[in-house]
């Protein structure tokens, strides 16, 4: 559904259009001109809970391996806690890629 041409390059897009629709508002004026993007919080946020979901999706799923029929808390809760953690790792390293992509976009329009 792109409106580009085989063989032709994209065109940088402005960063008023970097999101996946554009703006949402329109640009009235009264906010401030050297606002800084919420981007590279974003990519702090993403990068550092990463590992910290990642390393908990390990440690849980090895305490429900190593558990016992009769353990508190039991295998299932420790194997649904390691699955939470591994699907927000997944939704970090998502987020990572999305805000790498948009900032090279954002670099490509600057030059």
């Amino acid at each position: 559904m792109s409106d580009e041409q085989p063989g032709r390059e994209a065109e940088p897009v402005p960063r008023s259009r970097s999101g996946a629709f554009g703006r949402r508002f329109p640009r009235r004026g009264t906010e401030p001109w050297n606002a800084q993007s919420p981007l590279g919080l974003r990519l702090l946020l993403s990068g550092v809970f990463l590992p910290l979901f990642c390393a908990a999706a390990v440690l849980f799923g090895l305490w429900a391996a190593s558990s016992g029929p009769g353990d508190s808390p039991g295998r299932g809760v420790l194997t649904a806690i390691a699955v939470m953690c591994g699907v927000l790792a997944l939704i970090a390293v998502i987020d990572v890629l999305v805000v790498v992509r948009r900032l090279r976009r954002e670099r490509r329009a600057r030059v």
